[in-house]
């Protein structure tokens, strides 16, 4: 998946074709509802025939029938079963269920993906996927057990060398223990963020009581652009999940996804050997 959330519409063009000249493979596009550019992102994938859109952060109705009129594959994540129903209702092919340990925007219910993950897998028939928290095979494993059909995985991929983030963002995340990072800015859209500078700006505006207006002012515009893209760590939105604290060395896409994947097996096959 290409993560469209950052990006202006050239540069998703950009990354889309990066994408098609590196692979035969189906890849797709994530696509937060919530930014300002979404129709220009929507119509540069519709041209740039990517068959498969994950939305998130919005409402599943706005935008699947018309991706799915396009001959596109629709996936939406959700933070709680409200949202799951109302995705299925939209028509999508899949849900994502995932839990607030995730990085970037999340659900204001703060539930974890162990107590999310079979709640939504009780009431939807298609296809499910978990998301947040799982940066490792064991964590693969344990949300299999709990109903997935298969995974979400963004954190653990961050300081992979083909990521795009600023070196000085990667070099950050091989540091992180658990209970660094922090679900804030719940006034406006929770976002799971790394404590720095700026996190300590809004969580003592957040204290004081500013506006929703303030607070926006305050955050501006570009910031996770500024700390991921960019590398400005006390000034920058540094947008992470839990799982980051898995984190020890920046590898290749290719390793990391082996390491996972090995490590699922080997627990698997564990698991099967001692059943009791």
């Amino acid at each position: 998946m290409i993560g469209s959330g950052s990006m202006h519409p050239d540069m998703l063009r950009e990354h889309i074709q990066k994408c098609k000249a590196a692979t035969q493979r189906p890849f797709g596009v994530n696509v937060p509802l919530l930014y300002p550019e979404i129709e220009k992102l929507m119509s540069v994938i519709v041209e740039e025939g990517v068959k498969i859109v994950f939305t998130s952060a919005g409402n599943p109705a706005t935008w699947t029938g018309f991706l799915k009129d396009q001959g596109i594959k629709v996936a939406h994540v959700v933070s709680n079963t409200k949202f799951a129903r109302k995705s299925l209702e939209a028509g999508v092919d899949a849900i994502i269920a995932e839990g607030f340990e995730a990085g970037g925007h999340n659900g204001r219910e703060e539930t974890t993906t162990l107590c999310l993950l079979p709640l939504v897998r009780d009431v939807v028939t298609v296809p499910l996927l978990a998301a947040g928290g799982i940066g490792s095979g064991r964590a693969m494993l344990a949300v299999e057990a709990l109903g997935a059909d298969g995974v979400q995985i963004g954190t653990r991929f961050a300081a992979s060398l083909e990521s795009s983030a600023h070196v000085n963002f990667k070099t950050k995340l091989l540091n992180l223990a658990e209970g660094e990072t922090v679900l804030t800015m719940k006034q406006l859209t929770p976002v799971r963020l790394i404590k720095n500078k700026f996190f300590q700006k809004i969580a003592e505006a957040e204290s004081a009581g500013l506006s929703m207006d303030e607070l926006k002012k305050l955050l501006g515009k570009g910031r996770a652009k500024l700390g991921i893209f960019e590398g400005d760590l006390d000034e920058g939105e540094l947008e992470i999940g839990q799982a980051a604290s898995y984190i020890k060395e920046i590898k290749s896409a290719l390793e990391i996804l082996m390491e996972i994947w090995n490590e699922y097996l080997a627990g698997k096959e564990k698991l099967l050997a001692h059943p009791t």
